[in-house]
C-alpha cells in the first residue's frame, strides 16, 4: 500500500485538498454539494480537461504551449465556415476538420521549435498573438450564431428529475472529453511512441544518442496538443451553441496552471492522466465555490496565480519530502 502511495504521491495530495475545499463550500454554500452542481461541474469542465491531456503530452516532451486555447479559437470559426460551405456535415465531419486543423496549427509551433530552434514558450507566444491577431482581424469580432443543428443540438448521455422537478443532465462533451482522455492516457503508458517522449523530456541529449527522433518527439508532442484543441473548439461551439472568437482566450494559464498542479514538470520528463485531471477538477471546484459565494472573480485570479507558484514549487521539490510519513517508510 505504501509503495502505492509513493508512486502516486501527487494524485492522492490532489484527492485530499479536493476534499477538503469540497467540505468547506459544503459548509460554505448548501448549493455546492448537490447533483446537479456536480453535473455541471462535469459538462463545464471537459473542455479544460480535453486541453489540459493534450498540454500534459507537450510538457512530457519537455516543451511548453501557451497559444492552444487560441488556436481552439481559430479551428472552431474556420470549421463553422468551411461545415456551412459543405451544406452542414455532421459529427463525423466536424470533428474531422477540427482534428485537421488543430493538428496543423500545432505542427507550425513544432516547425518553429525544432526547424528554427526557437524555445517553445517563445514560439508559441509568437503563434498566439499571430493566431488571435488574425482571427480578429478577419472576423472583426463577429460571433456566428447559425449553426449546422447537429452541432447546436443537445446530445444528453444521462438525465435524472430532481426532487424539485428540475433535470440534471450528463451531455456529450463528457463523452468527447472521456475518448480524449483514455487516447491519451494510452498513448503516453501503452506506446512506444509514450516512453519515448518521456525519455525525450527528461533527458533530450540522451534521447538525441540514444537514436530518438527528436523532430518527430516535437511533432508528435505540438500535433497531439493541436488535435486536442481542435476538438476542444468544436465541443466548446457545441456547449455554447454559437462560435464567439475570443470565447477561450485567456483559458492558457487556468489550464497550464491545473496540468503542472497535477504532477507534470516543467522540465520534462513526468505527468500523468490522473493528475492532470485531478488537477483541471480542483481548479473547476474553487472556481466553482467562489462562484455559489458570491466571491468576486477577481478573486479566482489571484488564486489561480497563487496555484501557478504553489504549482511550480512542488515541481521541483519532491514531494515525498513534504510527506513524513512516506519519508519514514522508504528509509525502513
Amino acid at each position: 500500500m505504501r509503495k502505492i502511495v509513493q508512486s502516486h504521491a501527487t494524485e492522492f495530495a490532489l484527492l485530499a485538498v479536493i476534499a477538503l475545499i469540497s467540505l468547506f463550500l459544503s459548509l460554505a454554500t448548501d448549493r455546492f454539494f448537490t447533483l446537479g452542481n456536480a453535473f455541471d461541474l462535469l459538462n463545464t469542465s471537459s473542455v479544460n480537461i480535453i486541453f489540459a491531456v493534450g498540454l500534459l503530452v507537450v510538457l512530457i516532451a519537455g516543451g511548453i504551449d501557451i497559444s492552444f486555447a487560441v488556436a481552439a479559437s481559430v479551428v472552431q470559426y474556420v470549421a463553422a465556415l468551411l461545415l456551412e460551405s459543405i451544406g452542414g456535415g455532421g459529427w463525423f465531419s466536424g470533428l474531422l476538420i477540427a482534428a485537421i486543423l488543430g493538428v496543423a496549427l500545432g505542427a507550425i509551433n513544432a516547425l518553429l521549435i525544432h526547424r528554427f530552434k526557437i524555445i517553445s514558450i517563445v514560439a508559441t507566444i509568437a503563434t498566439f498573438n499571430i493566431y488571435f491577431g488574425l482571427l480578429m482581424f478577419f472576423t472583426r469580432g463577429v460571433s456566428i450564431y447559425n449553426l449546422p443543428d447537429w452541432l447546436t443540438s443537445r446530445v444528453i448521455l444521462f438525465e435524472h428529475e430532481m426532487a424539485d422537478g428540475s433535470w440534471v443532465e450528463i451531455t456529450l462533451p463528457v463523452l468527447i472529453m472521456v475518448a480524449c482522455v483514455i487516447s491519451t492516457w494510452v498513448l503516453i503508458t501503452r506506446t512506444t511512441t509514450g516512453r519515448q517522449l518521456y525519455a525525450f523530456g527528461d533527458n533530450p541529449e540522451g534521447a538525441r544518442r540514444f537514436g530518438i527522433n527528436v523532430g518527430g518527439m516535437q511533432f508528435i508532442a505540438f500535433g497531439w496538443l493541436g488535435l486536442m484543441a481542435g476538438i476542444a473548439g468544436l465541443v466548446q461551439a457545441h456547449y455554447a451553441q454559437e462560435v464567439v472568437p475570443n470565447a477561450l482566450y485567456g483559458r492558457e494559464l487556468d489550464v497550464l496552471a491545473a496540468v503542472v498542479l497535477g504532477g507534470a514538470r516543467l522540465g520534462g520528463g513526468k505527468g500523468t492522466v490522473l493528475g492532470c485531471v485531478l488537477g483541471v477538477l480542483m481548479i473547476s471546484i474553487t472556481q466553482n465555490g467562489l462562484n455559489l459565494m458570491g466571491v468576486s472573480p477577481f478573486a479566482f485570479k489571484m488564486i489561480i496565480g497563487a496555484i501557478i507558484l504553489v504549482a511550480i514549487t512542488l515541481s521541483n521539490t519532491n514531494i515525498e519530502r513534504l510527506l513524513p510519513f512516506m519519508r519514514e517508510g522508504s528509509r525502513r
